[in-house]
């Protein structure tokens, strides 16, 4: 098994930023043109080669490993889109992400306070307590802290998967 360093291990599954992108694009069921409008929300512009490339499978010829930054401009985009662009020049992406740092911007994007992070983890079968959730939105450097793990964040996308996609279905 290749070992990266940015990548969520869940036994013998291997969740890269790939995965993330795919399941998000998923959750909310976004088409290339949507997904390519995300990234534009972020003022950068990706084809919709590039977008195709990083939705496939890793044993596909024309796989690419969508960067850290990369997933960083698609979130911040996502942000824009589910809660207004603000005006001004867009933050710039991080370099490097790490699990708390998506959880974050995934909260933020979806506008979710801490008690529907808790129902959407428990939609997934995971229960933590508010305080363990509120340590994974905290500075690194204050003493409660605490680093978010490949499992939550797993965890939290599910059931982000298993809510918007159950909401899409009841519009129906």
């Amino acid at each position: 098994m290749r070992v990266r360093r940015n990548c969520i291990f869940n036994r013998s599954i291997l969740v890269t930023n790939n995965d993330i992108l795919r399941r998000i694009r998923y959750s909310f069921d976004f088409n290339d043109s949507k997904m390519i409008a995300l990234f534009g929300l972020a003022d950068h512009q990706v084809t919709r080669e590039q977008i195709s490339n990083w939705l496939k499978k890793e044993d596909d010829p024309a796989y690419q490993e969508c960067s850290d930054t990369y997933l960083a401009i698609f979130l911040n985009g996502l942000i824009n889109d589910k809660r207004g662009k603000k005006e001004g020049p867009q933050p710039e992406p991080e370099q490097r992400l790490t699990n708390n740092i998506i959880f974050r911007k995934l909260r933020i994007a979806l506008n979710l306070k801490a008690e529907d992070v808790l129902e959407t983890m428990d939609l997934a079968g995971v229960r933590i307590s508010k305080h363990e959730l509120s340590a994974f939105f905290r500075r690194p450097d204050h003493k409660h802290y605490r680093d978010c793990k490949d499992q939550i964040l797993r965890n939290f996308l599910k059931g982000v998967q298993l809510k918007w996609k159950a909401s899409d279905n009841e519009r129906i």
